[in-house]
């Protein structure tokens, strides 16, 4: 299928939808914001000042800060490791920038060279108000110039959030400059969209569809959405002030809603190739935005792929249980023979005996990957496709041994 119809926009009546709902909650949300500065307007408005950055954001401990400018657009990236390896491109999430990723840089840098990017929109990058110049077939042809930039023709890259969302799709578009994909608290573009009502923040996804008052609700009470993102991060962290240090202006925000207002209008056509390239799914056991169901059917479109559950994390599973983060990623990333590795067929048998959500092994069945299942399931194994009809003969444990 010719490239520029790998992605497209959906039908109509989905499009009509969208604006329905966007004008319901609009509604709603807009009233709870009336209401609020009503009864107390000094707590609404409250913003602190911040002026100077903090020394994480600007220090080069974690790499050198480079710049790059791509068709008018200038990007900001971190940048640590030797030229001579293989790159690996780190693409942030929401509400995010390239510091999302201090725990790996150190890690993968002993083994690859390490580009943490500020997408556009986000961070020290630039910030351009326009919706359109958000376009996801704009995007995708900046990241892909990216990489050539960067002096390589492919490269690896682990994304997380809306950055795995734009993975998906630069490895649909251009499979040609991806040479493995992490896709990280993120179901496939078109799982994201049918399960979309089934979230928590679904009312917000429609809101944020307005203009302006999406980018006003942020910045109240001290850009507050900050701290209820990244629960994760203590009051008065260091990290959580660099974050709140990074969105606390107006137009901060409206690059990263300008995210939200264009990817909710976008597919993947059915029409398209499975990703033929290798493709691990890393989830936390604990995320309330992405459920276990959408990450397993988002397997549908990938030819190799490997689903791993990171214990005890919500939805920045890389933040939240670093360690554990970083074992699969050295796992799947630095072994190149990972996926023909051979298979311990007698680490099968305790299978059946783990829980979703506390995986520490994958399961392999033929084309297929499925992290260990329990007995105790609470409803969740009926809701994974065919598990019942699994010949557990072929099942195999591929991570424990090889």
């Amino acid at each position: 299928m010719a490239k520029d119809l790998c992605i497209v926009t959906i039908s109509l009546w989905d499009t009509i939808k969208v604006h329905f709902l966007t004008f319901i909650f609009g509604v709603w949300v807009i009233s709870k914001m009336l209401a609020k500065w009503i009864w107390d307007p000094k707590s609404f408005f409250i913003l602190q000042q911040r002026d100077n950055p903090p020394p994480c954001l600007v220090d080069s401990f974690l790499g050198q800060h480079k710049y790059i400018k791509l068709k008018g657009v200038k990007f900001h990236y971190v940048e640590s490791g030797s030229k001579n390896h293989p790159l690996v491109l780190l693409l942030h999430g929401f509400p995010d920038c390239w510091l999302s990723w201090r725990h790996q840089i150190p890690v993968l840098s002993q083994h690859f060279r390490v580009v943490a990017l500020d997408l556009k929109g986000f961070g020290d990058s630039d910030k351009p108000s326009s919706r359109k110049t958000y376009r996801i077939d704009m995007i995708l042809e900046e990241l892909k110039q990216l990489i050539i930039s960067l002096g390589v023709s492919s490269c690896i890259v682990v994304g997380h959030d809306i950055g795995a969302l734009l993975g998906w799709c630069l490895a649909h578009q251009y499979p040609e400059v991806v040479d493995k994909l992490v896709a990280v608290s993120c179901p496939h573009p078109n799982v994201y969209r049918s399960t979309l009502h089934t979230t928590s923040n679904y009312r917000w996804l429609n809101f944020v569809q307005l203009p302006y008052f999406p980018e006003v609700d942020a910045l109240k009470e001290d850009v507050k959405i900050i701290s209820e993102y990244h629960r994760h991060l203590p009051p008065n962290d260091t990290y959580l002030e660099a974050y709140k240090y990074a969105f606390c202006r107006k137009e901060d925000w409206t690059g990263p809603l300008n995210y939200f207002r264009n990817l909710i209008y976008i597919e993947v056509s059915e029409n398209t190739s499975t990703i033929q390239v290798p493709v691990v799914l890393i989830t936390g056991d604990r995320d309330k935005l992405v459920k276990l169901e959408s990450i397993v059917k988002s397997t549908d479109y990938c030819e190799k792929f490997y689903v791993k559950i990171v214990d005890g994390a919500r939805h920045f599973p890389h933040q939240e249980n670093h360690n554990q983060f970083n074992e699969i990623l050295l796992k799947y990333l630095v072994r190149k023979s990972v996926l023909h590795e051979s298979i311990d067929r007698s680490s099968s048998k305790s299978i059946m005996n783990r829980m979703i959500g506390a995986v520490s092994s994958t399961v392999k069945y033929g084309n297929s990957v499925l992290d260990s299942v329990q007995k105790k399931t609470n409803g969740v194994v009926g809701s994974i496709p065919s598990i019942s009809l699994l010949n557990y003969n072929n099942i195999y444990d591929k991570t424990d041994g090889s």
